[in-house]
């Protein structure tokens, strides 16, 4: 089997969770989506990989690992996802159009907090998704927000001076996710608010 050199790096970087993105602003991991987005490098990686229980998944314009998982696992995945749905709502809540290549800055969103009193009660609901006490400033709870995402491998900061970050091409899993959850008329009315 044939792989290419980097595979070390590719597996340290998807193994730790992270994604390997094609509009990253890091330059060795849009050059480690090229490597694997070339041609037969795609399945060469995915049947190396596979040998070891690691899955390797293609999104768009994003790759990540995958494993199947025990239900203990699976509970507290759709614990993580939960949380996801909410921190994507409030994103969504500040500017609709909260996507891949979107640039913003905390204080951008403290400011709308401030005046929009639908995103102020989208804050305070994800306060407590994020184990913040609520005497929590609504900065903590923007700047806990961006660094779950950043952990989780969806934004990156962009300009350290400016404090700008920029949503990757991996966030689409998010909201990938969350569009396949599909939830039937008859059981909508029994879902309580």
């Amino acid at each position: 089997m044939n792989v290419p050199n980097k595979t070390g790096e590719i597996f340290d970087l998807l193994s730790k969770g992270q994604f390997i993105c094609s509009n990253s602003s890091d330059a060795v991991v849009r050059k480690l989506y090229d490597i694997i987005d070339e041609k037969d490098n795609y399945e060469s990686l995915s049947e190396y990989f596979l040998a070891i229980n690691f899955v390797l998944e293609k999104g768009d314009e994003f790759y990540y690992f995958s494993r199947t998982e025990s239900k203990a696992d699976l509970e507290r995945k759709i614990e993580i996802a939960f949380r996801w749905i909410d921190i994507v709502d409030f994103f969504k809540s500040f500017d609709n159009s909260f996507a891949t290549g979107f640039s913003f800055t905390p204080s951008e969103i403290a400011v709308k907090i401030n005046v929009d009193a639908v995103l102020k009660n989208k804050a305070d609901g994800i306060r407590n998704s994020l184990k913040l006490d609520d005497k929590s400033s609504y900065h903590d709870v923007v700047s806990k927000a961006i660094e779950s995402l950043i952990r989780d491998g969806y934004l990156e900061m962009e300009n350290e001076i400016l404090r700008s970050y920029k949503v990757l091409s991996s966030f689409k899993y998010l909201e990938e996710l969350i569009n396949t959850i599909n939830i039937p008329d008859e059981v909508q009315n029994e879902i309580p608010e």
